[in-house]
């Protein structure tokens, strides 16, 4: 019996043991759309990511991060790029000496923080996957990005480097999104496994876009600003 019940733990503690995950890389260019210029050399804030199309794949936890924030500060949005899973909290802020109001209108994660000053944070809950994008309703020159994804994910280094953490072998579809490029025509399907960790190279088209411009919260012109020093 007593055999048998040392079994029994072996077993079940097998059944429960978390799958095993694997470190992928790959590699991704951003190409010039007018072949006449030199060739683009920096190749960073492409955002890659995996969705899984395996219903017995299950996602890693995630390793603990830093908080995460987009910073308000000499009127920019620093980082303008920031990646974060599914159901995240993004801190901002306001690290000038004016006020700001930071909202979005895009891919179902509309929010608008309201005017708060400097030294104040608020904050934001991203649960929908999608391209965020984010504006101050009094400085119309500002603008920041977050790009929600539901699966493991990466961004690119200036020269095209990304490696996912944490991922369960299983097929998945990849993405890749980058601001001034055009996206992948279609998801590419991958299958990851402990021999195949390697994803295959990635070209994006710079299109040399950035945002156009847009209207304040209130679907407005942005009106010419107040005079007075808290406002900037």
């Amino acid at each position: 019996m007593k055999i048998a019940g040392c079994v029994a733990c072996l077993w079940l503690g097998a059944s429960i043991a978390p799958a095993q995950t694997f470190d992928v890389t790959s590699t991704v260019t951003v190409a010039r759309k007018d072949q006449t210029k030199p060739a683009n050399t920096d190749h960073s804030n492409v955002v890659v990511w995996l969705k899984s199309v395996t219903p017995s794949t299950t996602a890693a936890a995630p390793a603990a991060q830093a908080k995460l924030e987009i910073r308000q500060t000499h009127k920019r949005f620093e980082p303008h790029l920031l990646a974060v899973p599914v159901g995240s909290t993004v801190w901002f802020p306001n690290l000038d000496p004016f006020f700001h109001n930071v909202f979005s209108l895009y891919d179902g994660n509309r929010f608008d923080l309201g005017l708060y000053e400097a030294g104040a944070t608020h904050s934001a809950r991203f649960d929908r996957p999608g391209v965020c994008f984010i504006f101050c309703n009094i400085h119309p020159e500002m603008s920041a990005v977050v790009v929600v994804v539901d699966g493991p994910y990466a961004v690119s280094n200036r020269e095209g480097r990304i490696s996912i953490p944490h991922v369960a072998p299983g097929r998945y579809q990849l993405y890749a999104w980058h601001e001034r490029a055009r996206a992948l025509s279609q998801p590419l399907p991958v299958t990851i496994t402990p021999e195949s960790l390697v994803l295959p190279p990635l070209t994006l088209i710079d299109s040399g876009e950035l945002i156009a411009p847009h209207k304040n919260k209130y679907g407005l012109d942005y009106p010419t600003p107040p005079s007075g020093r808290i406002y900037k």
